[in-house]
């Protein structure tokens, strides 16, 4: 039976008393998934995290920390003896050990590395030399790798003997002989099935191995692999000696941080540098207030405009029953123009060049879908009209009029404006995702009160205006 948090009650009463009896809980989480015990070390602050895997048996210490998703897992290694920690960084995965070394306080970086073999520390700091967003940043050491001249007996032989410190051993790399160059990739189950005495040159498939270069950002590693359905990536370096692997798990890892990242930033504000319950209170003012100010700052150009418009507004009162309704709609479509092109730019199915393409393609949506909302508008104005819901005057169908086109203008004109600015975004070397859609709106906001009243002017003229 589960309890709170898919937790055993066992479990449960064990997490409530981790201050005093830290191994209570390490006994009862030993045996438990990582997955499961991660879950329940969760429930603790770092402090007693630390306290209950220092209990821990070394096997299951490694595979909690091996594991995405232990909370705070940079400040639970610090809080650990640096004989402990510097033990389970030199049996970690070398790309989680490298991340979560990433993220320590310098000091304990420092005072770790003289606990750490000569190997381990190369390891990390092999791949810290890279950003976090990366193939280098994300790629692990761990990897087999043969001669090219080799059999299929000896290479089968030799998977056996290093196979189980090895992180994965679906794809062996075979190497040129002399200078350790990347030959080619061949898979465990064409060694498996393949004549023991053949090369395993003759068994790989004679194509140009798909690989990656240190630099390559993580979002282009994970098209490749689900373009190629590859398990793991090479990294090579310009004389294409190979460098470490980028797996498929952590690909997905880092899928899921570049979603979430691309999904705050289009919220309007910066993205996390944690979960959400991890970010201090000033650390989570700092991210949110400073877009928030700018969109507030933004948002005064609209008061600005309205003002602009003072004299039409008191000639003709009835139009501002319209404003959000004209406002709201143009921001919309913005939004959805440009989410879909910011998402479009993510998995390459657009190109920086085919802004024109989409700019043709944007402006008969917009006319299609402002012309929707504003017969949507004018029935709806009639309807209050004709069964004495509301009374918008002698001159309601041209008010109706008004709103049915300037709905059409707004619209047009929030999905071009929204469709290009992920684009300008990216040719100025942001990232396009910054074009949230609260900046969206606000910018469409602006300008669709302009259109609104403009053409209010136009046919209201001489009537209300």
């Amino acid at each position: 039976m589960q309890g709170l948090n898919g937790l055993t009650p066992e479990v449960t009463r064990a997490l409530g008393q981790a201050a005093a009896h830290p191994s209570a809980v390490a006994d009862s989480i030993k045996a438990l998934h990582p997955v499961e015990a991660i879950e329940a070390l969760n429930q603790l602050e770092p402090r007693l995290a630390a306290g209950v895997i220092e209990h821990l048996p070394e096997a299951a210490r490694i595979s909690l920390f091996n594991t995405p998703g232990l909370a705070n897992s940079s400040a639970v290694m610090e809080l650990l003896s640096h004989g402990c920690a510097g033990g389970l960084l030199a049996e970690m995965h070398p790309d989680r050990r490298a991340e979560i070394f990433r993220h320590m306080d310098k000091d304990h970086q420092e005072a770790l590395r003289e606990h750490l073999d000569p190997a381990t520390r190369a390891s990390i700091e092999r791949i810290m030399a890279y950003p976090r967003d990366s193939a280098g940043g994300i790629m692990t050491t761990d990897f087999v790798s043969i001669p090219a001249d080799w059999t299929v007996e000896q290479a089968l032989a030799h998977i056996k003997d290093v196979g189980g410190a090895r992180e994965t051993v679906y794809a062996i790399y075979l190497m040129h002989p002399s200078d350790k160059t990347l030959q080619q990739v061949v898979s465990l189950r064409q060694l498996v099935i393949a004549d023991r005495k053949a090369s395993v040159l003759s068994v790989a498939n004679n194509r140009t191995p798909i690989t990656v270069t240190p630099e390559t950002d993580r979002e282009e590693v994970a098209r490749l692999i689900s373009r190629y359905d590859l398990l793991a990536v090479p990294v090579i370096d310009a004389d294409r000696h190979v460098l470490g692997i980028v797996t498929v798990d952590d690909v997905i890892d880092a899928i899921v941080a570049e979603g979430t990242e691309d999904a705050q930033k289009m919220g309007g504000m910066e993205a996390l540098d944690g979960p959400y319950m991890q970010i201090g209170f000033m650390e989570m003012i700092k991210k949110r207030g400073g877009w928030l100010a700018a969109l507030f700052l933004s948002e005064m150009l609209t008061a600005t405009a309205m003002q602009n418009y003072q004299s039409e507004l008191e000639k003709a009162v009835v139009l501002t029953l319209f404003i959000p309704l004209i406002m709201s709609s143009g921001g919309n479509s913005g939004s959805q123009a440009t989410s879909l092109i910011i998402r479009a730019l993510a998995l390459r199915q657009i190109k920086l060049g085919d802004w024109w393409r989409v700019a043709v393609r944007e402006v008969p949506t917009g006319l299609a879908l402002g012309a929707l909302l504003g017969i949507i508008g004018i029935v709806r104005i009639v309807v209050w009209q004709k069964t004495g819901l509301f009374n918008y005057g002698d001159h309601w169908f041209l008010v109706a009029l008004t709103v049915g086109l300037a709905l059409i203008g707004i619209v047009t004109f929030g999905s071009l404006a929204g469709s290009m600015l992920p684009f300008a975004l990216k040719r100025l070397g942001f990232d396009p995702a910054s074009a949230s859609a609260p900046f969206v709106a606000t910018l469409v906001d602006v300008t669709g009160l302009v259109i609104y009243f403009t053409i209010a002017y136009v046919v209201l003229k001489g009537t209300l205006l």
